[in-house]
């Protein structure tokens, strides 16, 4: 049996400028770390002569043109494979809709276990474009590669999308300090909405194609934001990281009417009262995960949980997609 584990991501900077309606004008710039939190692949081989596929829902194809989930269709094809006589099963940690990269992490998970069953070695940078073909290319999702890189590469990275669509990246210079205290005050509230991103992100994409100016300048100070963002955390303050992740809130949710609620407002006034220095809805907004950053963290999480938040404690994962079995 084959195991792969890719993990799950959180936005730290500059997101949004990572769609090519943006960068291929504009180039984009976004930090992005990963979490010990993960979408799982399985693959066995099985004497049946059709696949077992198994994922929210079951299905028995007799060939790889009958696939209904469309990544895992893709996939395949991408990969040219032709053996039907596999179960490939996936699980995840947190539940898909939530704003944290899981359609990619799948993604990138699926890839590296069908080249692992193909014996065949795949560099994090080419299972992350293959992962971009699939999403953006083939099944044409408004979507951007931030996910697929940072699953691909794990860690805490800043991203350069470049107007000829390479993709730069580089390890964020962040000090274990540093790490350590991003670790134990960055706190993350799962807000009970799942959402779909792409009626988001179909808005933004559109607005960019036609080059709105407001949309085009909103997204320009975010990528201001997120490199200012980056000189916080390589200088050790996370207090001024915080006042930018505030900052790049109130500028996210200018981008789209449909980016947050009166409900989800109000959790985010309770957390500023309650020791929140700064926050924002994880990925593209709508539903998902609040995140925070706070130098009073017990005050901070009676107040969620007096709220009926639940909180999800994390590690950084420096590992990436990666097979563990």
């Amino acid at each position: 049996m084959i195991i792969v584990r890719s993990p799950l991501r959180i936005s730290l900077g500059g997101g949004g400028t990572d769609l090519p309606s943006y960068y291929k004008e504009h180039e984009g710039f976004l930090i992005a770390g990963c979490i010990n939190k993960y979408v799982y692949i399985a693959l066995h081989e099985t004497p049946h002569d059709y696949l077992i596929l198994k994922y929210s829902k079951m299905e028995h194809p007799h060939s790889i043109d009958e696939i209904e989930h469309p990544i895992i269709r893709e996939s395949m094809r991408l990969l040219d494979i032709k053996d039907l006589n596999m179960e490939i099963t996936s699980m995840a940690d947190i539940p898909a809709g939530t704003g944290m990269g899981s359609s990619s992490a799948f993604t990138c998970g699926l890839l590296k276990t069908l080249h692992t069953h193909k014996k065949e070695l795949i560099h994090p940078r080419e299972l992350a474009e293959e992962a971009c073909k699939i999403e953006i290319d083939i099944l044409k999702e408004p979507i951007g590669k931030q996910d697929q890189y940072a699953s691909a590469f794990g860690g805490i990275n800043t991203f350069k999308f470049c107007k000829d669509g390479n993709v730069i990246a580089k390890p964020l210079k962040i000090s274990d300090e540093t790490l350590y205290s991003l670790e134990d005050n960055l706190l993350l509230f799962f807000t009970g909405y799942s959402r779909s991103a792409s009626s988001i992100l179909k808005e933004q994409d559109d607005k960019s194609k036609v080059n709105d100016i407001a949309m085009i300048d909103n997204l320009n100070y975010v990528k201001k934001l997120g490199y200012d963002s980056q000189k916080a955390f390589e200088s050790g303050n996370l207090e001024e990281f915080a006042n930018i992740m505030n900052d790049h809130w109130q500028f996210k949710t200018a981008r789209s009417g449909h980016m947050t609620n009166l409900k989800i407002d109000q959790w985010y006034d309770i957390a500023r009262k309650n020791g929140a220095l700064g926050g924002k809805l994880i990925g593209a907004g709508g539903g998902g995960f609040l995140m925070f950053y706070t130098n009073k963290n017990q005050k901070l999480r009676h107040a969620m949980v007096k709220e009926g938040l639940k909180e999800v404690r994390f590690k950084f994962d420096f590992q990436g997609t990666k097979q563990i079995t």
